[in-house]
């Protein structure tokens, strides 16, 4: 899935560019990114314009049905092997720039594809987790998506194909894929924990289900020591993204909005820019100034 080349700012984009610019323009950044960062890549995101309508499952949906768990993991089985092959585009590379250059207090993203750390990116708070491992809620034991991707090829043989020639109209941000097929979900075989036997979950967040706390304070840290929090391709229609708006509205700290469509947060925002996430963030990190050397940072540190 070779990503889509960033298409560089029209002239009325370029204004609004550039107005970003004289507004962030030598202060330390807090970085927020969403699902519209990653459509570049062959992500489709949530809300964005023309994105169709989708009815995640919930965290209680998930662990209250076997069925329903069933029903999950056979889509999601499918959007793996699809969305593995993504690879960073020119907006992840451009934030990896941004940071190596010391712009970045740190980077939130509510994204859970790692794309960001594929293009470089090293102080990343993964505000939903990641999709590449899988957690085990009876015990706590971790794997890799990929190890829980060939166990569940081993015990459905053929699955993937059948799928396929059976049709997908869509898939999501976190790997789900709408099946057309009933009969093909209902004869999926799930998966256990390798370990003890225990129920497995994507390790991300579901909807209904806490953001853990540590992962939140690392966030609010980031917004604290920033003279500006950046938004780039989110809605922010839910609140573990919207907080931080929030916040360094608060703290009267400049927001700056790159999203094509309205967000939540467009209120509290000192400027919104309707312009293409890859391409605004790629000028950004060409064109805005050093810091100065007493510029705040903070520390890396794991999920």
């Amino acid at each position: 899935m070779p990503p889509t080349a960033a298409a560089p700012p029209g002239p009325e984009e370029l204004d609004a560019v550039r107005e970003a610019g004289a507004v962030l323009g030598g202060l330390p950044l807090a970085l927020l990114t969403g699902a519209g960062l990653s459509t570049d890549s062959g992500i489709p995101d949530y809300r964005g314009p023309g994105s169709a309508p989708r009815n995640p499952m919930t965290y209680q949906e998930f662990i209250g049905s076997p069925a329903n768990r069933r029903r999950y993991w056979a889509r999601n089985h499918i959007g793996w092997a699809h969305l593995r092959h993504a690879d960073p585009n020119a907006g992840h590379i451009a934030v990896a720039q941004l940071e190596r250059r010391g712009l970045l207090t740190g980077l939130i993203t509510q994204n859970v594809d790692r794309l960001h750390e594929d293009a470089g990116s090293v102080n990343v708070v993964d505000l939903h987790g990641r999709f590449d491992q899988v957690v085990c809620l009876e015990n706590g034991h971790v794997f890799t998506r990929k190890l829980i991707a060939s166990i569940l090829e081993e015990i459905n043989p053929g699955y993937l194909e059948a799928a396929l020639s059976s049709g997908i109209i869509e898939m999501a941000p976190d790997a789900d894929a709408t099946v057309e097929d009933p009969e093909l979900i209902s004869s999926f075989i799930m998966a256990v924990c390798p370990v003890c036997g225990g129920v497995l979950k994507p390790d991300f967040v579901y909807f209904g289900e806490n953001v853990p706390k540590d992962r939140v304070e690392r966030a609010y840290a980031m917004v604290d020591a920033a003279g500006a929090l950046l938004v780039a391709g989110s809605s922010l229609t839910v609140m573990s993204g919207l907080r931080f708006v929030r916040h360094a509205s608060k703290l009267g700290k400049p927001v700056v909005i790159i999203n094509r469509g309205a967000t939540r947060g467009d209120g509290f925002a000192t400027l919104k820019l309707e312009a293409g996430v890859s391409g605004a963030l790629a000028w950004l990190a060409r064109e805005l100034p050093d810091l100065e050397p007493s510029a705040p940072s903070i520390g890396v540190s794991g999920d």
